[in-house]
C-alpha cells in the first residue's frame, strides 16, 4: 500500500460509525453481514449506512457481494493487511524484521 491509499484508509476510519462497521465486519468473519444487519446492529439509518459502506469500500477496507436484492459486506483482510504493512514497513528503527512477528500474529488472527 502506498501513502495515498493509506491516507484514504485512515480518512475512512476517522469517523466513528465507519470504524464501528469495520470492527463489526472483522468480528463477523467470513460470513460477513447484510447491509441491513449492519445498520440494525449499529442503529444507523439505511441511507447513512450506505454512504459509510461506500466510503469503506473505496478505501479498500471492506468488500461486498450481491445476494439477490441484498448486499453482503465483509472485512477486506488483504486491504487491512496492506494498511498494517504500510505502518510496519519502517518500524523498529528501520529493522522491520523485528516487528514482523507482531504483524504476522495480527494478520494470522484474521
Amino acid at each position: 500500500m502506498d501513502k495515498k491509499n493509506a491516507l484514504g484508509a485512515f480518512a475512512a476510519l476517522s469517523q466513528e460509525t465507519r470504524l464501528d462497521v469495520l470492527r463489526l465486519l472483522i468480528k463477523a468473519g467470513e460470513n460477513g453481514m447484510l447491509s441491513g444487519e449492519i445498520g440494525a446492529e449499529l442503529e444507523v439509518r439505511q441511507n447513512t449506512m450506505s454512504t459509510n459502506l461506500s466510503i469503506l469500500l473505496n478505501a479498500g477496507l471492506i468488500r461486498n457481494k450481491r445476494q439477490g436484492r441484498s448486499v453482503r459486506y465483509y472485512a477486506d483482510i488483504e486491504g487491512i493487511r496492506g494498511l498494517l504493512g504500510f505502518l510496519m514497513d519502517d518500524c523498529c528503527g528501520g529493522r522491520p524484521e523485528l516487528c514482523r512477528p507482531l504483524f504476522d500474529e495480527i494478520a494470522g488472527a484474521c
